[in-house]
């Protein structure tokens, strides 16, 4: 089995990048991750991974005239690394359209909400406003649009009577540190892939339960 090469692109402290890193620890895993990259010198999720024996560097956006400098440097350093995908872990810089493309159909996002409902920030407050009864987490390839792209797989976790922002946005944190390995492995593997607009799942993999990896009680 060829083990895809990724890199984890992370702002903080990386805690779905350990969720990943673990799942990558293990041989069987389709995907091995090779470099962590931070846009923050001082992410903690860097010293994370040098614990996790991961290649991890800082390239500190604010050093750079520009966006369009910075994704080159980052697009060089990738590169460097021989990077087959990327996984966006809590990477806090909105990517150029011309960086996306160069990557189209290899850089996955999580985020913290059942898309195409409340992209964006402040996820979890705006469900609760919104009265939804069912919160969650999407991993998704990246296009040039925010929170956009073809849907990989989805965890589903439900909203609590007594429920703040910050009780459901732990119980959709826990959905997510399963539910990002999951779609990792399946696109790594070939078994979720990019057709049109949507994704094209492998036999036996139509309707992949992500909602098991997130247990109701959280």
């Amino acid at each position: 089995m060829t083990r895809r090469r990724t890199a984890i692109l992370i702002s903080g402290r990386g805690s779905n990048m350990v969720s990943l890193l673990e799942a990558a620890s293990h041989a069987e895993f389709p995907a091995r991750v090779v470099a962590v990259i931070s846009n923050r010198p001082d992410a903690p999720g860097l010293a994370r991974a040098v614990a996790a024996g991961i290649h991890a560097e800082a390239l500190d956006h604010k050093r750079f005239a520009g966006r369009a400098a910075f994704e080159e440097a980052l697009d060089a350093r990738l590169r460097a690394h021989d990077v087959d995908l990327i996984c966006l872990a809590g990477f806090m810089r909105l990517l150029t359209a011309p960086f996306v493309e160069a990557w189209r159909d290899r850089m996955l996002n999580i985020h913290p909400s059942l898309l195409p409902a409340f992209p964006g920030l402040d996820t979890h407050a705006r469900a609760l406003a919104a009265g939804v009864r069912f919160a969650g987490c999407t991993v998704h390839v990246v296009r040039p649009e925010m929170d956009a792209g073809p849907i990989v797989a989805q965890a589903c976790v439900p909203v609590l009577p007594d429920d703040d922002a910050e009780r459901l946005g732990a119980r959709v944190l826990a959905a997510e540190h399963r539910l990002y390995p999951h779609a990792l492995a399946l696109f790594a593997r070939g078994a979720a892939r990019v057709e049109g607009d949507h994704i094209a799942y492998g036999q036996g993999i139509a309707f992949p339960d992500a909602t098991a990896l997130a247990p109701l009680d959280g």
